[in-house]
């Protein structure tokens, strides 16, 4: 049964997830900051540094939100690179074309309302395929995964930066107090939307994490699918090639 954000309304989950997403856009990065202490800048860093060796040309960001994670693919990238950042909520794209305008990326880093489900680009079209926290909102998680796939060139990278569970004694206690008691109640304080950060939780919980996640990335097409936890399993990187 797939994990919603608003129990009690009949719209799909891609729908809700996008109401969502707008809902709380304006408190967005506020919150990644604060909830996380900072340590969500260290993992997207950490992330991109993944990019280092292939320094790619053509980048296609998933699920890109405010837009914090293709800004910071530029570290990375090849001179003159250009990003293409996707998402299915406005709301939370036009906090990011506000943020690229102020920076003076708007020449290097489009941002396109759409759906990851179904990419409107061609077959092998970038170098690399990212997406930061994304995926487990996906509502079929294998389709998303298989048109990231479809659009990453032949030797092309992905890389996805992902929440997961941690498993040693006492910390998955901690984080699971944490996640559950915690965070709802300052996410709900300060994005005003009663059910967002309950939902955070719960799809972490469902999202299936570490070797799970690789057995998927290989079935749907990609090579050498690899997993790297950070912060004691908090969160994890996941990259494979086409």
């Amino acid at each position: 049964m797939a994990v919603l954000p608003y129990k009690d309304n009949s719209a799909d989950k891609k729908s809700q997830v996008a109401q969502m997403f707008n809902s709380i856009a304006g408190k967005y990065d506020f919150l990644n900051h604060f909830l996380s202490v900072g340590t969500d800048i260290y993992w997207r860093r950490k992330a991109v540094d993944e990019l280092k060796a292939l320094r790619p040309a053509r980048i296609l960001d998933i699920a890109t939100g405010t837009a914090d994670f293709a800004i910071e693919t530029l570290r990375t990238a090849a001179p003159g690179a250009q990003v293409t950042g996707v998402d299915i909520s406005e709301g939370m794209l036009e906090v990011g074309r506000r943020k690229l305008a102020a920076k003076g990326l708007g020449n290097r880093i489009q941002l396109e309302l759409g759906d990851s489900e179904n990419l409107p680009f061609g077959d092998g079209e970038f170098d690399a395929v990212t997406a930061s926290f994304g995926v487990r909102n996906f509502a079929h998680l294998e389709k998303g995964l298989a048109e990231m796939q479809r659009v990453l060139r032949p030797g092309g990278k992905l890389v996805i930066l992902e929440f997961s569970k941690p498993t040693a004694f006492p910390l998955k206690q901690a984080y699971n107090f944490y996640f559950r008691r915690v965070l709802p109640v300052f996410g709900k304080l300060i994005s005003k939307d009663q059910s967002a950060y309950t939902y955070l939780p719960a799809s972490v919980q469902a999202f299936p994490d570490g070797p799970d996640f690789l057995a998927i990335l290989a079935k749907v097409g990609f090579k050498e699918p690899a997993w790297q936890p950070l912060t004691f399993g908090i969160s994890s990187i996941y990259t494979a090639h086409k």
